[in-house]
């Protein structure tokens, strides 16, 4: 129960700021102070976060709204771990430089597997191969396309492929309903992107040195190691439909099982380290913290803004969005299902109101889901993949944008549009 609906008051607005300090000191330091950053980021989010946990834990009552974060975050950095430890256990050699086609191909089918193992699945499994088949060309967009697709968009297909689906299927969302609804915005918005890909990437090819197009002429070979891991990252999948605490508990025994079987010569191919893992615990540990004023303003506002706002679908879609973005996009999702189960004289605690919303008037729930999972590829803290990739490619020594820089080249010029589009036309 949020703190608000615990002594009638919401938190002050200055307990806003470290969620923004957190956010800019992610954006900036990095480049301001590069080696202080990478040695005391755990002290600035541990603190940062502490002070907002300092605030719940005095106001009476407070210290039961950080259990549910507490709970996602728990559950949030066991998959990461677990999908990073066993995709670290297959490597996946290719011999050879990329096309354009064939990358292209590449991210099509990492689209779909988003949708069947999980953007976090398909996002630790396949970063790797995807930086050794452009390592003589690859540069910023080849890890933000990578995020657009395979982080994001390509897991719009079913619950498992991205943790707000998931949870509308447990409040009552049928299974299928996710493909039956939302395959023609996924298709659009995939092959928008996939074409847009293409065009650059030809153009970055055809300006390579001849010795490298002349070698991506040849034949491509791949090669994979570490088959046995598809039992363990099937034990995790299947994990996820368990209840909590036996889903981490399997998560973990799984990754065990993968780390202590996979040869030590396959993790030196895949250059493994805990490095990226411990990044983005400790960053997530500081965001899921201090995000949660702004989430009970977001639970607070929400209905009133609905009401005064007459909002359609197309209203919905931007408003998940934009705070899926910067948010947690799976408590975002829930709060804007709870508003339309509300206006609709539903409750989001009975599953047979959600069922009656996704059945017989699904218009509101499908810009809900498309804005949730969408535009978490907006910034590099939208999704939980996004930052896990960032990490892994930039140990790999690969090009990848700053925060701003990744908003502001990319996602505003690039994705924005095409997300625009989709709901246009699907959602007007």
């Amino acid at each position: 129960m949020p703190a608000a609906d615990l002594h009638n008051t919401l938190p002050p607005p200055l307990l806003l700021l470290p969620f923004a300090a957190l956010l800019l000191a992610i954006a900036g330091m990095p480049f301001l102070a590069t080696h202080w950053w990478e040695r005391h980021y755990p002290k600035v989010s541990a603190l940062l976060g502490g002070a907002t946990v300092l605030y719940y834990i005095a106001v009476p009552g407070g210290a039961a709204r950080l259990l549910d974060p507490l709970h996602e975050y728990v559950g949030f950095v066991v998959v990461m771990a677990a999908l990073f430890i066993v995709a670290g256990g297959i490597h996946i050699g290719v011999s050879g430089e990329a096309t354009p086609l064939r990358n292209m191909i590449f991210l099509m089918i990492g689209s779909v597997m988003a949708s069947i193992i999980g953007t976090t699945g398909a996002s630790m499994l396949l970063i790797r191969p995807w930086i050794r088949m452009n390592k003589y060309r690859i540069t910023g967009y080849h890890s933000v396309f990578f995020i657009f697709l395979v982080s994001n968009v390509g897991g719009a297909l079913t619950p498992i492929g991205d943790p707000p689906l998931f949870l509308g299927f447990l409040k009552g969302v049928p299974f299928w309903w996710t493909l039956e609804h939302l395959w023609r915005p996924w298709l659009l918005a995939t092959g928008l992107l996939l074409g847009i890909f293409y065009l650059i990437d030809r153009e970055n090819f055809l300006r390579a040195p001849r010795v490298v197009r002349d070698e991506a002429t040849a034949e491509e070979r791949w090669g994979i190691e570490g088959l046995g891991n598809l039992a363990a990252l099937g034990a995790i999948l299947t994990a996820v439909f368990l209840p909590s605490p036996w889903r981490e508990l399997l998560m973990v025994a799984a990754a065990l099982l993968s780390w202590y079987l996979t040869p030590r010569l396959t993790h030196q191919k895949n250059d493994f380290t805990f490095a990226p893992i411990k990044e983005v615990a400790w960053l997530f540990l500081g965001i899921f913290a201090t995000m949660v004023p702004a989430l009970d303003y977001l639970e607070h506002y929400a209905p009133e803004l609905a009401g005064s706002l007459g909002m359609g679908p197309l209203h919905f879609y931007y408003l998940t969005g934009a705070l899926s973005s910067f948010l947690d996009n799976a408590p975002t999702y829930l709060a804007f299902l709870s508003v339309e189960l509300g206006l609709k004289g539903g409750m989001l605690a009975n599953p047979q109101d959600v069922l009656r919303i996704a059945t017989h008037d699904p218009g509101h729930l499908i810009a809900i889901s498309m804005g949730a999972v969408f535009f978490g590829a907006m910034t590099y803290i939208g999704n939980g993949p996004n930052f896990m990739v960032k990490s892994v490619a930039t140990q790999f020594g690969a090009n990848t944008p700053g925060f701003f820089g990744y908003i502001v080249r990319y996602a505003l010029p690039i994705l924005l549009p095409v997300l625009a589009l989709v709901g246009w036309l699907f959602l007007r």
